[in-house]
């Protein structure tokens, strides 16, 4: 058997928690008959407890949105409501910038949860810090929560990793063309890793795209060519407008030392990545510098933010028929590869 490097082992959890939850070993309510809610997706807000003399098998009872959030405030992390801490010049310690990270995080999940009520915690899917619970020696707090029904959020993972890892993961359930949002910000060795992507429901071929941005048409693709067209016009015109272009361009340019990592065209993608990669996803290194988590952490909340947006937008929710049919389809195929990739490889 291949023995991981620590800095690879972490770089796999991220990995994990960019296309599905981390489990632990805690039972999964799902298992077990969960109610499915009017959205679709199982609703998993009221689990059974479960006391089992084995405490990591055990399931308290679900504690509401406010509880959850006092109890992250009781654990050293600063309430939602609190505004981040911006880092001091010259302080570039991995701790502290991850603890920045995390700040402003909680912040923007608790303004998610006050835009929308249904959002509930899933304890059975949770680690806080204070459960033991460790990577590369490092505390581990994975807060995770939904809102199955009209919400149609189907999955939020807000993951810190002290002094290394800080990820918000969200993906959205079929009834709407809400793009999946994918924020990934992993420190080593006084380096800063950065991963954004703003991802596409429907698959728009963006993988096929040549060096002078072309793509190929019905000669090559057939029919398909406009269902792919379609998608990218609906991808554009809603969500990957000149604001968001013009705030990813203009954050990374003012960025210190910055370098880009393989992107769409790319021939070190794998295959996964090629067609599951949103056309306008960041992935950058930097140094560790106070200016550069700084210009993240910004560049996170705002993204966030329009993300909030589009969700609450009644507009971009789906009319029965093909488009959620085809979504659903591309959505879930690449999601389930993407986790069986990574289990095989550890």
């Amino acid at each position: 058997m291949r023995v991981l490097s620590p800095a690879l082992r972490l770089l796999l959890l991220a990995a994990a928690d960019a296309f599905s939850p981390i489990s632990i070993g805690r039972p999964s309510t799902i298992l077990h008959g969960g109610h499915i809610g009017s959205g679709g997706m199982a609703d998993t807000r009221n689990p059974d407890t479960i006391q089992h003399e084995d405490p990591r098998k055990s399931i308290s009872a679900a504690p509401s949105f406010e509880e959850y959030l006092k109890q992250r405030a009781n654990e050293g992390t600063t309430a939602a409501t609190a505004p981040p801490k911006p880092i001091a010049e010259g302080d570039f310690d991995a701790t502290a910038a991850i603890s920045a990270m995390e700040t402003s995080q909680t912040k923007t999940v608790g303004d998610i949860a006050s835009a929308i009520p249904d959002l509930a915690p899933k304890p059975d899917q949770s680690y806080a810090k204070n459960d033991g619970f460790t990577a590369m020696g490092n505390a581990v707090s994975l807060q995770a929560s939904d809102a199955p029904g009209p919400a149609n959020v189907a999955w939020i993972s807000d993951l810190s990793v002290d002094g290394a890892l800080s990820s918000l993961t969200i993906f959205n359930g079929p009834l709407s063309d809400v793009p999946h949002l994918i924020q990934r910000c992993f420190i080593n060795e006084g380096m800063l890793h950065f991963f954004l992507d703003v991802r596409p429901r429907a698959y728009g071929a963006h993988d096929l795209r040549d060096a002078d941005g072309n793509y190929p048409g019905p000669e090559t693709l057939g029919r398909k060519a406009f269902e792919y067209s379609g998608a990218r016009k609906d991808y554009d015109t809603k969500f990957g407008t000149e604001e968001l272009i013009s705030l990813l361009d203009d954050t990374v340019a003012k960025l210190e030392g910055v370098t880009k990592n393989p992107g769409l065209g790319d021939e070190g993608l794998s295959e996964l990545e090629k067609v599951t990669l949103g056309p306008l996803a960041v992935d950058i290194s930097m140094p560790l510098t106070s200016g550069n988590v700084d210009s993240i952490i910004g560049l996170r909340e705002k993204v966030a933010s329009m993300w909030l947006g589009w969700a609450t937008d009644d507009s971009h929710a789906h009319r029965p028929g093909a488009p959620v049919n085809s979504q659903y389809v591309y959505d879930t195929k690449y999601r389930v590869c993407y986790h069986d990739d990574f289990r095989s490889c550890i």
